[in-house]
């Protein structure tokens, strides 16, 4: 029997912290040792932070993290690491991953697969890998690659497998969240094993990093496709599992099928060199058997909120803010904003602001006061009907002979926004705004008003969704913390009297289906109406989220949860012409 003690150090990484991150490597390296792991994985450039973007333009970034590894190198007795970090050569800097052990560098694999969709932007930076290596660590044979490596069927880990004889599979990854993509990389990594029949230990990046998160949910898969470990998803953990390398040799005498590909491989064993080094295991007698790390997955809704929660916490953190402030409007989305603040960073780094002014109910007052009554939150209520009256004097000639409009209402939104940047200014605190998808969407925001802030904790959800969870967070233990009323009353900005969401807008719970159509799956205004919408409706519904282009390109930084968010996943131009119409 041959059993190595794996772990998979899921860690929360800041980028450009190099001499943070590897004194946390270090001391996870001791822990490891400390447990009886034989083998160590680290997430994707682990020592840079992912994704380090231009820094890696900067030669004294490399120099340093090169200087970070050697440390790293240095506290390897006894143990063997898979460490991510930038490698470079006298041609190029590379996505690359150390093999360490015992003080030494056994060697390095260069990832192959280099993303160039969606948030990546790897081919602006990295040479591609051309080797698989194989490191044989006294018959144990291990591949190992990187992130975008293993999604592909036909990659560098099916030649480790085939060609180069690697019973386990190690790839480290940084692999961003959205909704459902836990479930979605399970059943790959599941694939990989099966197919490769090997084990697959796979190491993602845990933590928040500007837009994006990432939710860990590591994972070892045996040879049969049958998961043998499972991180937890949004938090910080050290995987161990013990897996046996001698079942991977019993699996393949069973699947003759797999002879005829090895057969096929080794036209490519050039490309998969093997890199000799000492035993893994050192003492495997001493050491008692361990219950591997078994984490559940999270239902939908709560993953969702996790990734909400943890991309607020670091974005804050990581930023050297300690408190934030919002507006409390006394409606759904700043609600659930000042929850998410709330579960993030603690009540005491919370600070509600309510601005009521003439148009605002006295229902919408009250919840603000009861929201933060629950959350437990400091609320300072500061009125805007001075200012506004102010601003309407000053513009009494210019506007004369002119309704009431649009204008009139977003001086009260800029006002409401002046007071936040100002708190922001006077106690160092961070504006988060709450405006959601949908919002964003068709434009139906004001700059320099609703859209002020330095960060947007719900900028990628759509308003159906925002109910939901709301929903689902007051059904906690600890709930319902939104009111009731907050979740009943229909949406309403009260910029004008009586005024509803509906008068501007279709109602959400069909806008978010077109939206989700058109922005996330690029549906064509005909294929939209062929879903059952009306024409005039869909045209104009598309026509308002093409003109808010430049609306979006100015509002701050926010949570990626979808596969299409607004920012770097979703990139048009402003000047633009083109235009959907239905037949």
């Amino acid at each position: 029997m041959r059993t190595v003690r794996l772990a998979l150090a899921q860690l929360n990484m800041t980028v450009g912290d190099i001499e943070g991150n590897a004194r946390k490597i270090v001391d996870t390296l001791a822990r490891a040792r400390g447990q009886g792991a034989n083998l160590v994985l680290f997430p994707e450039l682990a020592i840079s932070g992912y994704p380090p973007e231009d820094l890696l333009l900067k030669p004294d970034f490399i120099e340093a993290n090169l200087r970070a590894l050697d440390e790293i190198r240095r506290a390897t007795a006894h143990i063997t690491a898979v460490v991510g970090y930038p490698a470079a050569d006298e041609y190029d800097i590379y996505n690359a991953a150390a093999v360490l052990q015992n003080g030494t560098l056994v060697g390095t694999y260069r990832k192959h697969y280099l993303p160039n969709y969606g948030v990546f932007d790897e081919n602006r930076y990295f040479g591609e890998g051309l080797e698989s290596p194989v490191f044989d660590f006294g018959g144990d044979i291990v591949g190992v690659s990187i992130c975008e490596d293993i999604w592909y069927p036909v990659g560098p880990p099916q030649l480790q497998a085939l060609s180069g004889g690697a019973e386990l599979l190690a790839n480290i990854s940084a692999s961003p969240y959205y909704r459902g993509k836990g479930h979605d990389r399970e059943r790959m990594i599941a694939t990989r094993a099966a197919d490769n029949v090997a084990i697959v230990a796979y190491c993602n990046l845990v933590g928040g990093q500007d837009e994006l998160v990432f939710d860990g949910h590591s994972l070892v898969v045996g040879p049969r496709g049958e998961v043998l470990a499972r991180g937890p998803a949004f938090e910080e953990a050290l995987i161990l599992v013990d897996v046996d390398l001698e079942e991977v040799f019993r699996a393949r005498l069973h699947d003759p099928r797999r002879r005829k590909d090895v057969e096929l491989a080794r036209q490519f064993s050039p490309q998969v060199p093997r890199v000799e080094a000492a035993p893994l295991v050192e003492d495997p007698e001493d050491r008692p058997p361990i219950e591997p790390t078994l984490a559940d997955p999270p239902e939908p809704l709560e993953e969702v909120y996790g990734a909400l929660v943890l991309g607020t916490r670091d974005y804050v953190r990581k930023n050297g803010f300690e408190t934030v402030v919002l507006g409390l409007s006394g409606g759904i989305d700043s609600s659930l904003t000042a929850t998410i603040a709330v579960d993030a960073l603690g009540a005491d780094h919370v600070v509600g602001v309510a601005m009521p002014s003439r148009f605002s109910s006295e229902g919408s007052v009250r919840d603000a006061r009861a929201l933060a009554r629950n959350l437990g939150i400091r609320l300072l209520t500061i009125p805007i009907e001075a200012p506004f009256q102010g601003y309407l004097d000053a513009l009494a000639d210019a506007f004369a002979g002119t309704p009431f409009g649009v204008a009139e209402e977003n001086i009260q939104a800029r006002i409401r926004g002046n007071y936040l940047m100002a708190l922001s200014n006077k106690f160092g605190w961070l504006v988060l705004t709450t405006g959601n998808k949908s919002e964003s969407a068709v434009g139906y925001a004001t700059l320099y008003g609703d859209t002020a802030g330095g960060f947007a904790p719900i900028k990628d959800v759509f308003k159906t969704l925002v109910y939901d969870l709301a929903r689902w967070r007051n059904a906690r233990p600890d709930g319902p913390i939104i009111p009731e009323s907050v979740l009943t009353k229909p949406p309403s900005a009260e910029l004008r009297p009586n005024q509803k969401d509906t008068d501007t807008l279709p109602p959400y719970d069909v806008l978010d289906v077109i939206l989700e159509l058109y922005v996330e799956r690029d549906y064509s205004a005909q294929e939209i109406v062929e879903q059952g919408f009306a024409p005039a409706l869909v045209e104009r519904v598309i026509r308002m989220v093409d003109r808010a282009e430049y609306k979006r390109r100015q509002v701050p930084p926010g949570i990626k949860i979808t596969t299409r968010a607004f920012g770097k996943d979703r990139r048009l131009p402003i000047t633009n012409r083109y235009r959907y119409r239905t037949e």
